[in-house]
């Protein structure tokens, strides 16, 4: 069994907010990443994709989800399954911003909608 205690978190900063990752493989996870992902009112994440699916579950503020060509409106309680290789795009409430728990496979790989691959990023790695 591995603790991974809230002081030994990895923090990771993006222009839209910070990630903190709970578990991954680098942190004692085998199979499944976990993060929380915290926006700033207003931000805007990039149209992208990943390789596989990922779960979010909003526990505060709202957020609007651009999802293949659906758009959803979420507030704290929502989850949103998001498949692999679907485009998304998620927008911070202009006043709230969100904050949102994510999980998906370890070593999960991002793609921009330009096609440019990202790889793994540092919250999921």
């Amino acid at each position: 069994m591995t603790v991974i205690r809230d002081a030994d978190a990895r923090r990771s900063e993006t222009p839209g907010g910070v990630m903190t990752t709970f578990a991954s493989p680098t942190q004692g996870g085998s199979s499944r990443s976990m993060w929380r992902v915290d926006a700033k009112p207003g931000a805007t994440g990039p149209v992208h994709s990943f390789d596989s699916e990922q779960v979010w579950t909003w526990i505060d503020g709202a957020a609007t989800v651009d999802l293949d060509q659906e758009t959803f409106t979420v507030t704290p309680g929502d989850t949103v399954v998001m498949p692999a290789g679907a485009t998304r795009r998620v927008l911070a409430d202009p006043e709230a911003g969100y904050a949102a728990i994510v999980t998906a496979p370890a070593g999960a790989r991002a793609t921009t909608a330009d096609g440019t691959e990202h790889g793994v990023p540092p919250w999921i790695a």
